[in-house]
């Protein structure tokens, strides 16, 4: 009985939320004209200042996420030292800190490496 309820529910929040999507539109500005002369203008990828500007940032880039991933790999080693030495005991303060710092730098590595010049 419990089941079918929950079953009923599922259901209908499903195809509340089907409902709900499909109610969305989409509301896209209206279409540009052109004129004669608008057909043949070319249009450039960014001049070489830019070009310049985005491979450094990339390099710079590059240098961070193997900075912050060489940290991490000594803070892994560190809390995996300490937890070989003290067993199952409580874990103490600076371990938590240790792990904690591992994650903010597997998060910002992760997202360093999403971004794209």
């Amino acid at each position: 009985m419990l089941r079918g309820i929950s079953l009923c529910i599922l259901v209908c929040t499903l195809l509340a939320l089907a409902g709900a999507a499909s109610a969305q539109q989409i509301h896209l500005p209206p279409a540009v004209a052109q004129g004669q002369g608008m057909g043949d203008v070319t249009v450039t990828q960014g001049n070489e200042a830019q070009r310049q500007q985005a491979l450094a940032a990339n390099v710079q880039r590059q240098v961070e996420i193997r900075r912050d991933s060489e940290k991490m790999a000594e803070l892994t080693q560190e809390l995996n030292n300490y937890l070989q030495k003290n067993g199952n005991a409580v874990m103490s303060l600076d371990a938590l800190k240790k792990a904690e710092q591992i994650e903010k730098l597997a998060k910002s590595v992760r997202s360093k490496m999403k971004q794209v010049f």
